[in-house]
Parts: C-alpha cells; structure tokens; sequence
C-alpha cells in the first residue's frame, strides 16, 4: 500500500519535538528537511555526527526517512548565491545516506533574480537548459560516489518545467542515479489546467519509469493573476509557497486536482511508494491526512 508521509519542516520545533509531534498524527514516514530549532544545520554542522543523531531519532519514533530535501535554485544569475546553494546541496548529498535516505530531491530552478518560483526567459533558451543540465550532470556523479540518487522535480516556472523538457534531461542523463519526484500540480499552467485527466495520464505515460516518490498538495485556477501567494508560517520558502499568477497550490483536497486518477496511475507502477503532504500549516494537517487516507481507501491502494 502506498505510505503516506509529511515534511518534518511543517513543525518549527526541536529535532525530538519534531519527531514527537508526527508520530502522534499517525504518518509513518518523513521528507526530512535539515533543520531543527535546536541544532546548527549550516553547511558546517551537516556532518556524520547529527546526521545520525537526526535519523536516529526517527526512526526511535517509527519514522523512516524516505528522502531529504535539498530545495535549492540550481542555477542563481548571482554566481555567489549559487555558489552558496550549491554549497550546502552537494554538502547534504555526501551526508544522505547517514541522514536516512539514498533519495535527495530539488527542483532546478529559474534565472529569475527577484524569486525562485517566477519564470525567466533564459529559463527556455539553449544556453539556460544546457547550464543546468552541467549542474545537474556534476550532482548526479557526485551522488554516484555516495550511493545517492538525485532527484529532480519537476515544476512549470523553472529550468525543467514539463513532460517534455524533463524527459529530455533524463535523455541527455541517462543514469540511474538521477530520479524523478512525482507531483503532477507542478505541470499544470493556464493552458492545461483545463484538461486535468489528459495532463495526468501524458505525465504518467512519459514519466513514469523514472519515478522514485510521491508529493501530495493540489492545484486550482485563480479568477485573477495575484503574482506570487506566499503563506505567513514559520517554514523554509519552498513551504511557505502556495502560488504564482493564476496558479494557485492549495494543500490536498482544496482545489482540482483529480487525486483518484493520480493515486491509480501512481499505485500502477509503485504500489508501495511514500506521499509526502504539503503546501499547508500544522492546524491543517490533520485534515490534509485525513483526506489522502480516505482517497487510498476508496480506490484500494
């Protein structure tokens, strides 16, 4: 059956504090965000020693791992940002494995200088594609020489930001140790919003041999373009994010998405895979989970 799991950086708490709090909401798995309110997870402090503290201490609460997050805009325009994003990436990879998991995911990011989540031009030209294919080629073979795998996900305003663009990075990379993090929100635009069941089957028909987990928020047009939604809670960017231009990214069961046709086609070729809740605040997650379980029991998975 498919493991429904949350991101440990919904919970602003202590590592032990942190893990305490989703045990008791019944996930039995985790996307481990590296930080904690009392440990030093700079560049510096992501080493062996709290690395094995931190997955420890989960799996002590019955929450195994199942990837890290290494969220991070691949290719900044500010060479020093990037330089430091990268930093802190390649340092997270080397520590994956004592921290729990073989799986590290990002999304590849956007020339855009003012937000990581806005489109820029650069982002569709040859000489932008290529760039972040180097990047992403140095990352693969860098996780290669410690039995990780990273992954990709996939979302409409960055680099790689379709079926077809992903599934030319995975041509120009062909190597096992580069993965796909599936969330079918991410593909969707004004122009196919429209069309939600055809989207969700040309991404599962195209994609779905590089898939290695699951991500559960949801997607709904907006009446009116509103730049980028920004939620006010104590987490990382990436989870405060909830939608750009008429793009809005509710988490799970507040908008369109059809989740019975996207759990069928998941469980079809990953029966077992993790789904990782997102896109909402602590109050809300009780209803978020209640939500995916009801959807995997109606449909069998």
């Amino acid at each position: 059956m498919i493991q429904v799991g949350i991101f440990t950086g919904y919970f602003p708490y202590s590592l032990e504090d942190t893990a305490r709090r989703i045990r008791a909401l019944d996930f039995n798995t985790v996307q481990l965000d590296v930080s904690f309110k009392d440990m030093d997870l700079s560049v510096k402090g992501i080493n062996s020693q709290n690395a094995k503290k931190i997955r420890d201490t989960f799996r002590r609460h019955n929450l195994p791992i199942s990837c890290v997050s290494g969220y991070t805009n691949l290719v900044h325009p500010d060479r020093e940002i990037r330089k430091a994003n990268l930093e802190r990436l390649f340092q997270i990879v080397r520590y994956a494995n004592e921290l729990g998991s073989p799986y590290v995911i990002s999304e590849t990011g956007t020339y855009n200088p003012a937000s990581d989540w806005v489109h820029h031009p650069n982002n569709k030209t040859e000489g932008g594609y290529n760039e972040c294919r180097d990047i992403i080629g140095n990352l693969v073979q860098f996780s290669k020489q410690y039995g990780v795998t990273f992954c990709i996900e996939t979302y409409v305003n960055n680099v790689i930001g379709s079926v077809e663009e992903t599934l030319k990075l995975f041509g120009d990379i062909d190597d096992r140790h580069l993965g796909l993090l599936m969330d079918p929100t991410n593909y969707f635009e004004e122009h196919n919003i429209g069309a939600m069941d055809q989207t969700i089957h040309h991404i599962f028909d195209k994609l779905a041999g590089n898939i290695k987990i699951a991500h559960a928020k949801d997607v709904k047009l907006a009446d009116a373009a509103f730049g980028v939604a920004m939620a006010d809670i104590d987490a990382d960017e990436a989870h405060a994010l909830r939608g750009v231009g008429r793009i809005e990214l509710p988490a799970p069961g507040l908008g369109s998405l059809n989740y019975d046709l996207y759990l069928k086609r998941l469980s079809q070729h990953y029966p077992n895979i993790p789904i990782i809740i997102e896109h909402l605040d602590e109050p809300d997650i009780p209803r978020a989970k209640e939500f995916i379980d009801g959807r995997l029991l109606a449909n069998g998975l």
